[in-house]
């Protein structure tokens, strides 16, 4: 089986490659390439324990997913993700329940709702990768990631529950909400301090490949850990992703120029695998059924399969012109307190630490505003993919399902995850281009946004040039002022682009700042700037997106000073 495996990696990582050259969704290239190729005789057959599936190949994709995710970005979209990470998680379920239960009775109502739990969650993986080569909006790209973050968590509770009761518990509503409360409190306080400690190690050890290896086992740390906590260990993984992600500006540069590849590469993999394996056991799984039973099965897969595509539309745009109702009643109210708050005398107001202007007041007030546009796309993102495939192998071994009942969720969950992978996969990036779901306001801000803090990065590096010259005069004198010049003149030029490998200042300067020199002068200008990207961040004035495109050119600045202070020793 091991080598059947490697075999099946390595095909798909071979298609996975091809359609990342010809600019296709990889996804839904090795889906199809697979569901092909299970039609050939010698192919293997594999199967793999669903729950096997979740511990290997979960974690990391989850943590990888939130190291991206701006967590501002992410904050703020939170109320869509949360109605539909959560309530679109609950109402799909009950829909697909109901449904089943009245095609196929035999299935039991709990029986019913463990299918619509297992189906209800979709993957963003190829929605995002979809996203990403067409330039979505942040805003939607935030909305979709955010929403596999987390819809996962509510999934897998859900799983629990009515994996529960069919295995003869008696679990009320009750049970389940506090089974989800607590899954939502524990997971999180894991992957917080799996979030710290990890953190803590990346600040002080600096070596990359340390902190790189650390990094790969944390995620299967944090949700094994939250699992036998009776916790939520997507949520576990998801918290810490966002704050390792979140605080890695303030790491080292070899950290983050390691990490970045790494994570590319393992998501590559998992993501290629996984798909390969949905197109793999489809016929195998609709094979098996026997010819009595077949039809039923199959009619209840096409019913939930049209449910799932269904249910998300209406819920998104209802749900999504709630969100702006609310918005507007949150505003209304925080300006009536506002204006009683103005006619209290100053002494009794309540003082901050660090007042929030009003702009930013408002700013965490408002829901971001999704247009008909986005909540389409939105709406059509609906793929179904690894959570799905491993909840489903996992409830066909449960205690007090029958074999017909396992059956049917098996060839039910498989006939989504490829339908919605194969229908909505391939026509979304048509819609996307129907739409025209861009945003040409977003890019203006960006360039307004990299204008500003070009100008203020430009005022504190020739601040903290001032203050070195200084300290440069004091300790050699002013006679050796035009040697420092020399250099400082050669760093505003690294930063305008335009400094050239191995230029050094003239010969003609009387003494010169020794290579050592220069590099502590050169490291303390860059860390300047990135503290004032990390400020303006704080303060709201810079995005996530923004910033992480400036510290990166940073990075590949200091980068190419070490490279040239390693060649010369």
């Amino acid at each position: 089986m091991e080598s059947s495996i490697f075999f099946i990696v390595v095909g798909a990582v071979a298609v996975a490659a091809v359609a990342r050259r010809r600019g296709w969704p990889a996804p839904l290239l090795v889906t199809v390439v697979a569901l092909l190729a299970s039609f050939l005789p010698f192919v293997p057959d594999i199967a793999i324990d669903g729950h096997l599936l979740l511990n290997v190949v979960l974690p990391p994709l989850l943590y990888s997913a939130a190291l991206d995710v701006s967590f501002l970005s992410f904050h703020r979209a939170m109320p869509q993700i949360r109605r539909l990470g959560v309530g679109l998680v609950v109402v799909t379920a009950v829909v697909v329940g109901l449904l089943a239960w009245w095609v196929m009775p035999e299935l039991t109502l709990p029986g019913a709702l463990l299918l619509g739990a297992i189906v209800a969650p979709p993957d963003a993986v190829s929605a995002a990768s979809i996203g990403r080569r067409l330039g979505l909006p942040r805003r939607v790209m935030t909305v979709l990631s955010g929403e596999s973050l987390i819809n996962d968590a509510t999934s897998l509770t859900m799983f629990r529950v009515f994996a529960a009761i069919v295995a003869g518990a008696t679990v009320s509503i009750w049970d389940g909400i506090w089974q989800f409360a607590l899954a939502v409190v524990i997971g999180g306080a894991v992957g917080l301090v799996f979030g710290i400690a990890l953190h803590q190690l990346r600040m002080r050890v600096d070596d990359p490949v340390v902190n790189g290896t650390f990094g790969l086992l944390a995620p299967f740390g944090a949700y094994a850990i939250a699992e036998q906590l009776l916790g939520s260990g997507v949520l576990a993984v998801v918290a810490m992703g966002l704050f390792v992600g979140f605080n890695a500006p303030k790491t080292s540069y070899a950290t983050r120029q390691q990490e970045a590849p790494l994570w590319l590469s393992a998501d590559f993999l998992l993501e290629s695998f996984v798909f390969a394996y949905i197109g793999l056991q489809l016929p195998r799984v609709i094979g098996e059924l026997e010819d009595g039973e077949g039809g039923t099965i199959l009619l209840l897969a096409v019913i939930v399969l049209l449910a799932v595509l269904v249910v998300r539309p209406l819920f998104v745009y209802p749900a999504g012109a709630w969100g702006q109702r609310w918005t507007k009643l949150r505003l209304r109210r925080w300006e009536k307190m506002s204006a009683a708050k103005k006619a209290l005398p100053l002494a009794n107001r309540r003082r901050r630490r660090r007042p929030l202007t009003e702009e930013q007041l408002r700013r965490r007030l408002t829901e971001t505003t999704l247009s008909w546009r986005d909540n389409a796309v939105i709406s059509w993102a609906g793929m179904r993919g690894v959570v799905t495939l491993a909840t489903a192998l996992a409830a066909a071994d449960l205690a007090g399902l029958d074999a017909r009942a396992a059956d049917a969720i098996v060839v039910v969950a498989f006939v989504v995850t490829v339908g919605t992978l194969l229908l909505q996969g391939l026509t979304l990036p048509w819609l996307i281009g129907a739409l025209g779901v861009v945003d040409d306001e977003e890019a203006r801000e960006d360039a307004r946004q990299l204008a500003s803090v070009r100008e203020r990065s430009r005022d504190v590096g020739k601040a903290y040039l001032r203050e070195a010259r200084r300290a440069w005069a004091k300790e050699h004198g002013e006679e050796r002022l035009p040697a420092f010049d020399a250099y400082a003149e050669r760093l505003v030029r690294m930063q305008a682009g335009a400094d050239q490998a191995g230029e050094e200042p003239a010969e003609e300067r009387p003494v010169r700042p020794s290579p050592e020199q220069f590099a502590a002068m050169a490291k303390g200008w860059l860390s300047v700037r990135r503290d004032l990207l990390l400020e303006e961040r704080r303060a709201g004035n810079l995005s996530e997106e923004v910033m992480h495109e400036l510290i990166a050119a940073m990075d590949a600045e200091e980068l190419a000073l070490d490279t040239r202070m390693s060649l010369r020793t």
